[in-house]
């Protein structure tokens, strides 16, 4: 989700998963920690912090093992409330390669279906312990929340199970809305693109402006969340300014 790389800090964490060099800037434990604090409950922020940790890495990891399938190497950064999956030198040798639409495609989809994967294995996991996963629909923000119901587990994994479900599904959900810079946005990009790149941009930051501006006042006036509807106000703002900026407009 993120359009650029963050400079590295003495604080990032470095570590590496499946060959793939991933780092964690400190505003991601920042902002992760923000959002997630709640009622005092330390051991519920240590959950959701695990819960957004994991959910974001799959996710890049996603994106990250279809770039390797196509024959690119590439690092992964989280930071914010985000990720990114930076292509490097070609896997079969040179440097970056461009890529053809339907390759950026499956890579773009990539990210939302490992974390689809995810929650899968994870609500396969409660029926194995003999529980269930329930869809409860709700006034506000979230308006669809996961109830997950296994006789013998105990609330923090309860709490963690039902988190990564929520966060996996809602989350990839909105990620494949047609909104730049998300992965949705991407492929409606290449989709528009394909056959003429200056009409299909102008096209694909109209209908991010579109989405976004409708997302951000359906979150603000219909669920009264805030962060949905700055986020998706400062995404369709960012690509208004975009399309102003291609057709040579100023204020």
């Amino acid at each position: 989700m993120l359009i650029a790389e963050p400079p590295r800090t003495q604080f990032d964490l470095n570590f590496r998963v499946a060959g793939f060099h991933v780092r964690v800037h400190p505003f991601f434990w920042l902002m992760t920690l923000l959002l997630g604090a709640r009622d005092g409950d330390p051991l519920g922020l240590l959950i959701w912090a695990g819960v957004v940790f994991t959910s974001i890495l799959v996710h890049e990891l996603g994106h990250a093992f279809a770039m390797r399938h196509f024959g690119q190497d590439a690092r992964i950064v989280l930071y914010l409330m985000g990720g990114l999956a930076i292509p490097e030198s070609s896997a079969w040798g040179g440097g970056r390669r461009s890529r053809g639409t339907w390759e950026q495609i499956l890579i773009s989809a990539a990210g939302p279906g490992a974390g689809f994967l995810l929650a899968a294995l994870v609500a396969a996991l409660v029926f194995v312990a003999g529980g269930a996963v329930h869809i409860v629909l709700e006034q506000g923000f979230p308006p669809i929340r996961f109830a997950v119901l296994p006789d013998t587990a105990t609330d923090p994994w309860r709490e963690a199970a039902s988190g990564l479900l929520w966060v996996n599904i809602f989350w990839g959900l909105l990620n494949l809305l047609p909104v730049l810079p998300l992965d949705g946005g991407q492929i409606a990009r290449e989709l528009l693109c394909a056959h003429d790149p200056w009409q299909g941009m102008v096209r694909a930051l109209t209908l991010s402006v579109a989405v976004g501006g409708a997302i951000a006042a359906f979150g603000l006036l219909a669920l009264h969340d805030r962060f949905l509807g700055i986020l998706f106000g400062m995404l369709a703002f960012s690509n208004f300014m975009a399309l102003r900026n291609m057709r040579g407009q100023s204020w």
